[in-house]
């Protein structure tokens, strides 16, 4: 895919893995103006202090969305002309489903769905980031094992969905989908 043209890219990959950096670096090689739509909240001073050093990370010439909960109306709403969407992360929206809004994993799934759907219709170059968590061991309590499939399910049609997908560990892109960055 020509980074100038719109299209889809899927960032996938476990916790400080490199993911969001990756992600930042292709929107602002992409020549368009960056979006970043944020999906986190900061429930506590620790989630303030990485919140605002992102922001610095991202500098004056992106402008910031914050959604976490109706991200498929939020992608909607945006003005793409000439825009780079870069949504981090889809597992904290998943989380924020979970608990904020106490949905069901039908309800989550449709949420998916839908999100996915929209994904192909948008004008503007989009870049999903998401975690990694089902690389590790089986989570010991039903909660953590619900997050975990679902989390793995909603990679997964990320995945598909999108015509890039990369997995980053310990810094390095592996072209899961799609041409080579390199």
């Amino acid at each position: 895919m020509n980074l100038n043209s719109p299209g889809s890219v899927f960032v996938v990959g476990g916790a400080k893995s490199g993911k969001s950096s990756l992600a930042q670096s292709l929107a602002e090689k992409s020549g368009k103006r960056p979006v970043y739509v944020a999906t986190a909240q900061a429930w506590d001073q620790e989630m303030e202090v990485r919140i605002k050093r992102h922001q610095m990370d991202r500098g004056p010439a992106w402008s910031t969305l914050e959604e976490s909960v109706n991200l498929k109306d939020a992608l909607l709403g945006i003005d793409h002309r000439d825009k780079v969407l870069l949504v981090d992360c889809l597992t904290l929206w998943l989380s924020n489903l979970m608990t904020l809004e106490n949905l069901d994993d039908e309800e989550i799934l449709t949420k998916c769905r839908e999100l996915s759907d929209v994904i192909p219709r948008l004008e503007a170059k989009v870049i999903l980031v998401a975690n990694e968590v089902g690389m590790g061991i089986v989570p010991e309590n039903a909660l953590a094992r619900r997050y975990r499939d679902l989390a793995g399910g909603l990679n997964q049609l990320m995945g598909r969905t999108c015509e890039q997908a990369i997995l980053v560990s310990a810094g390095i892109p592996l072209v899961l989908k799609g041409p080579a960055l390199f």
